[in-house]
């Protein structure tokens, strides 16, 4: 996990211009505010640049965003300043929060960056921290099946739907060449299918289901509504 927190905290270019960056976060926060109940307190745990916080904020009692990365984390602390609702954290102040003190977890596009052992112990943190009325959203989740070309053709479709098709084009040849192929050949990307996850989740504690569609933009991966069992 350590190569991939030093490549998100740097200057890189999976954003390929400022329009993919703002629809990004804007459509994930809005993908995920339709799954949770209004007035809870959201732990948004591997949130990146989160930039679209205050909509999932703005229905929430509380919202905690929680960021591995040194450098975005400090940046979100500025960003969010202002807000009240929201708070920002480190993963060590995440696991020594009191047991059940959360209503909501989401978990999304992280679980491709960690090893087997590292996504059971988070979902353990989880289990221990919420709620029994509480939910785990588990998003972005890729399946064995899902290429990197079938990325990149997503991407393409999110771009054209959203005026950034020409920069999404030069942004992939650019990221061909850049520091994240460098890290993903020597990493890789973990990848469940759904009976897997739903096992998984289950050894954990949870009792899960498939949501109709994923949360962003990338329609062949996978997103999971638990609930502790």
């Amino acid at each position: 996990m350590g190569d991939w927190i030093a490549f998100w905290d740097s200057e890189h270019s999976i954003y390929v211009n400022a329009r993919h960056r703002d629809v990004h976060y804007r459509t994930i926060a809005q993908d995920v505010r339709a799954h949770l109940p209004a007035e809870t307190t959201v732990l948004d745990y591997g949130c990146g640049e989160a930039l679209h916080a205050d909509l999932l904020a703005a229905s929430a009692k509380a919202l905690i965003l929680c960021e591995a990365a040194p450098k975005v984390r400090a940046a979100l602390a500025r960003r969010f300043a202002g807000l009240a609702k929201i708070k920002v954290c480190a993963p060590d102040e995440i696991a020594a929060l009191p047991a059940r003190s959360l209503d909501a977890v989401v978990l999304h596009s992280v679980a491709q960056y960690l090893t087997p052992q590292e996504l059971n112990a988070l979902l353990a943190t989880f289990r221990r921290l919420l709620n029994e009325n509480g939910v785990l959203i588990l998003g972005d989740v890729i399946p064995p099946h899902v290429s990197a070309l079938g990325d990149a053709l997503a991407l393409l479709r999110f771009a054209a739907a959203n005026g950034f098709l020409g920069a999404a084009l030069v942004g992939l040849l650019r990221t061909l060449l850049s520091d994240y192929w460098r890290v993903r050949s020597h990493l890789g990307l973990t990848r469940y299918g759904e009976a897997a996850m739903i096992a998984k989740l289950a050894g954990s504690g949870f009792s899960a289901r498939r949501a109709p569609t994923n949360i962003g933009h990338n329609r062949a991966r996978m997103t999971f509504i638990a609930r502790p069992a």
